[in-house]
């Protein structure tokens, strides 16, 4: 006679969210909330880098809307999944390219340059921004200019 165990369930996602007011501080709470998070949840040996991926979404998300903004983290099978809702349907560009004659547009170029995979999920009153990170793995070559 032989006996079978029940299929296991796959480990839930450590998740953490966090609703940010529309303010020039938002940025700050957002990089404090994340690098404490992500210090305490997931051996990730790119804190850094995941934390400067949130302090661009999240100025974005202050410098290109009028309302709040909700930060999310997500650790699923060793990849982080950073996204920030807002509540503008206008979708970034993440091509453009600065001639640095303008002040920002830079940021979705560092987000690729350390290896991040963004992703727009637009929705009617607003759009999420993802990008997924995988924590373990060196960033990707410097974004060219």
């Amino acid at each position: 006679m032989t006996t079978t165990s029940p299929p296991t369930a796959p480990p839930a996602p450590a998740r953490c969210a966090v609703a940010l007011p529309h303010s020039r501080r938002a940025p700050s709470l957002a990089r404090q909330v994340s690098e404490s998070w992500l210090k305490a949840n997931d051996p990730v040996d790119r804190v850094p880098d995941a934390v400067l991926v949130v302090s661009e979404l999240v100025t974005n998300a202050v410098r290109h809307t009028s309302g709040p903004c909700v930060l999310t983290l997500t650790v699923r099978d060793g990849r982080l999944d950073i996204a920030v809702a807002d509540h503008s349907e206008d979708l970034p560009e993440l091509h453009r390219r600065s001639d640095g004659d303008e002040r920002g547009g830079l940021g979705m170029g560092v987000i690729r340059g350390l290896g991040g995979q963004i992703r727009l999920v637009p929705a009617i009153g607003g759009k999420t921004v993802h990008v997924l990170l995988d924590p373990r793995s060196a960033p990707g070559p410097s974004p060219v200019r």
